[in-house]
């Protein structure tokens, strides 16, 4: 009998922790489009080869913010739309404290996860309305706020706000 209830323990035991770890990490959807971005590093949730990967209408789904603002690399006030760096690494799991993003042309910048702020910097893919193409810096853009706060307009800021951007790695 005292095996038997000991074999029971360890089955539950089993169970539970089987369960905890399945309730933090989770299988994204896989895209059915051209990939835009692909993240990779310290993720909890990933759709294939602990990467997640993201196609246009995925990070739509996230959830579409605007920021009107003003860039030093663009004439005039533009309205961008995108998702939250926030949101989309709060989607992945991540648990790293800094990104490499990463650029079509290997370009890459270091962003500390602690710029991921509610009203802070969105993965950009439209400007002013309209996908953004290669030539016109996308097909995404990291945009800051520029606009609705000083301490985005610095050099330091403006050196993280990568255009076609296509990779992060959380570490």
């Amino acid at each position: 009998m005292y095996i038997l209830t000991e074999r029971f323990a360890l089955a539950a035991g089993m169970l539970l922790f089987v369960s905890i770890n399945a309730a933090t990490a989770a299988e994204l959807d896989a895209p059915t489009g051209p990939v835009l971005l692909t993240i990779s590093g310290e993720l909890a949730n990933t759709n294939g080869d602990g990467t997640a990967a993201f196609d246009l209408e995925m990070l739509r789904a996230l959830g579409a913010t605007d920021i009107t603002t003003d860039t030093i690399w663009t004439p005039g006030t533009i309205t961008f739309t995108g998702v939250e760096l926030k949101t989309l690494l709060d989607h992945v799991g991540a648990s790293g404290d800094e990104i490499d993003a990463t650029a079509i042309n290997d370009y890459t910048v270091v962003i500390p996860v602690s710029d991921a702020v509610e009203g802070g910097p969105i993965v950009a893919y439209e400007m002013d309305g309209e996908l953004m193409s290669r030539r016109d810096k996308g097909p995404l853009w990291l945009i800051y706020p520029y606009s609705s706060n000083s301490e985005y307009r610095t050099e330091v800021i403006y050196s993280r706000s990568i255009w076609q951007l296509d990779r992060m790695a959380i570490k």
